[in-house]
């Protein structure tokens, strides 16, 4: 733990999150001003690019060859295919790219070598690259650090002591020594968790007090609420509450104030104004596009008319104040097109 970085306890973290909404909020977002330019937000677009058959056997996820679910198992996407949809999302506004192999965990050979390819084509795209493949080793961090990678996700999911409720076939300690690996590499960490998933209040408050309380901490923090689906075991999870959402952001905002917080999976059940009070808790990141790995997404003119409307505008590329990120400007070059700018307000109409 660095000097400058306080050490959070738990009691601390949910004395935060229990405060008062209003309070809550007026905190964060002070904090949310203090780092972060206060209209911006950041596109990220995420494809699949290996999808299925995975061995693990994460509750949540439809991914695993474990469970009976409607997802099949499908190839690598060659590196055409995947710059072809990187040049689609940096048309569409996206700054930040990032695939998804569902494996256990990164094996050396021709389908790694071609996942480097991937991202030395979408960083020569002007684009931030980010990965999440399982688990890695040193040397594996080292050689995407070296392809120009912007951040790797490696998300904790839950706490500690609930982790074991939802996955068995790898340990939390995996999970933490995959998130050295790709510090040492000087790799910006994005890492978060999934809300919904039958934990408790403190589960919540204990996973966001890790993610804190790593050095460095993440540059990008994903919050997630649990997306069911039909044949895996949490497929019948009730959903999160939207306030308990808003609760997690903001108190990840609180902890980790020059991160990137995104709002991720589940905003396809958030009303307009539920997605808006995420952002005024500090949340400055989506994803965007129709598809996440495997479910769905807002619509593309819908998520443009929801940051119109709130006079929210796209982050720049690079904008973001993370310093592991800026660092990885060297080892790539220089974004050549920025995102498409939005008006203060769409027209009902706008393409």
């Amino acid at each position: 733990m660095s000097s400058s970085q306080p050490e959070w306890t738990l009691d601390a973290v949910l004395s935060l999150h229990d405060l008062p909404l209003t309070e809550l909020l007026l905190r964060a977002q002070t904090v949310h001003r203090e780092h972060h330019a206060h209209d911006a937000v950041q596109l990220c677009t995420l494809l699949s690019v290996k999808t299925g058959g995975c061995p693990e056997d994460c509750g949540y996820c439809p991914q695993s060859s474990k469970h009976d679910t409607s997802v099949e198992p499908e190839r690598l996407l060659s590196v055409e295919e995947v710059l072809a949809s990187a040049r689609r999302a940096r048309e569409a506004g996206s700054t930040r790219f990032c695939m998804g192999a569902a494996w256990r965990e990164v094996k050396d050979g021709p389908a790694f070598d071609r996942v480097v390819s991937m991202v030395e084509g979408v960083r020569e795209l002007g684009l931030e690259a980010c990965a999440t493949l399982g688990m890695l080793d040193e040397g594996q961090a080292r050689k995407l650090a070296a392809a120009g990678l912007t951040a790797y996700n490696h998300n904790l999911d839950t706490s500690r002591e609930h982790y074991g409720e939802v996955i068995s076939t790898r340990t939390y300690d995996d999970r933490l020594r995959t998130i050295g690996h790709v510090a040492k590499a000087g790799i910006s960490l994005c890492c978060g968790g999934i809300l919904g998933m039958g934990e408790s209040i403190r589960d919540r408050a204990e996973m966001l007090r890790t993610l804190a309380n790593l050095d460095p901490q993440p540059g990008s923090v994903p919050i997630n609420a649990l997306v069911p689906v039909e044949g895996t075991p949490l497929e019948n999870q009730p959903r999160v509450d939207s306030i308990e959402l808003v609760r997690a952001i903001a108190t990840a905002r609180i902890l980790m104030p020059r991160a990137m917080v995104r709002l991720s999976a589940g905003r396809t059940e958030l009303s307009r104004e539920a997605q808006w009070l995420c952002f005024m808790a500090g949340a400055n990141s989506i994803f965007y596009g129709e598809k996440l790995l495997t479910t769905g997404n807002p619509d593309v003119r819908d998520d443009q008319r929801l940051l119109a409307d709130a006079g929210l505008v796209p982050m720049a590329p690079y904008a973001s104040p993370d310093p592991q990120v800026q660092a990885t400007k060297a080892r790539g070059p220089q974004a050549k097109a920025g995102a498409i700018p939005l008006s203060r307000r769409a027209p009902a109409d706008a393409e």
